[in-house]
């Protein structure tokens, strides 16, 4: 998993992480599952050109659901919480 492009799957924009932006200067990002915590450092502090102070990794097991008379499971998902720099940004939406 050497590209930067992916590592890094999405930004998670949610109240939660918005008020951890806020209050922390914290980003939150859904992540690919095999991807590390250097990793990750890596691609945010490329991607976005800022210093990454500290990142901290949770992974979310697939549930299991009911599909008719089967049952299926969803995928686990992993997120990152970034943080970096105290005045530093990062810009998610560019142009719009």
């Amino acid at each position: 998993m050497s590209k930067v492009e992916t590592v890094l799957v999405k930004p998670l924009l949610t109240e939660k992480s918005q008020h951890a932006t806020e209050k922390q200067n914290r980003y939150v990002f859904h992540v690919a599952l095999a991807a590390n915590k250097f990793q990750i450092k890596n691609a945010v502090e490329k991607m976005f050109d800022v210093k990454v102070l500290k990142v901290n990794t949770t992974t979310s097991a697939g549930k299991i659901k009911r599909a008719g008379k089967s049952f299926k499971k969803t995928q686990s998902k992993k997120k990152a919480y970034v943080q970096i720099e105290q005045g530093q940004k990062i810009e998610l939406f560019k142009g719009i």
